[in-house]
């Protein structure tokens, strides 16, 4: 079982400190920098899902894993509506990102870059 589990709409389990251990993370302006566009269009890019961020420490962040090859991974923005369909809000998207699912081996985050899109988004949907 996934150690990370809603229940009644409560998180439960692993601290968030736990599931980012290992997480890159850049600030919205080494995002803009790193995709050469100016800081609006980051923030669209967020608010469209085809980013996801959160706040660490007061600072929003953007998980390095999300760009691939200069762009936003292609197949974030599919899988985070699945997760918002389901009822998760961004936080909780993100951490279910982050979180090992034993049927993979890894995480979904890493899977995702890894091209198995269609996997991840396979599994999101039993979250309904």
């Amino acid at each position: 079982m996934n150690p990370l589990f809603r229940a009644a709409g409560v998180w439960q389990s692993i601290s968030v400190k736990e599931v980012f251990a290992g997480v890159n993370w850049l600030t919205i302006p080494d995002v803009a920098q790193l995709l050469d566009l100016p800081l609006g269009k980051v923030h669209r890019l967020i608010e469209d899902h085809h980013l996801i961020e959160t706040r660490i420490d007061g600072v929003r962040k953007v998980p390095a894993d999300a760009i691939k090859d200069g762009e936003p991974l292609p197949t974030l923005r599919g899988t985070i509506q699945v997760l918002t369909d389901a009822g998760y809000d961004m936080d909780e998207a993100l951490e279910w990102l982050y979180t090992v699912e034993d049927s993979l081996g890894t995480t979904p985050m890493a899977a995702l870059v890894a091209g198995k899109r269609a996997e991840i988004r396979r599994i999101a949907q039993t979250l309904f």
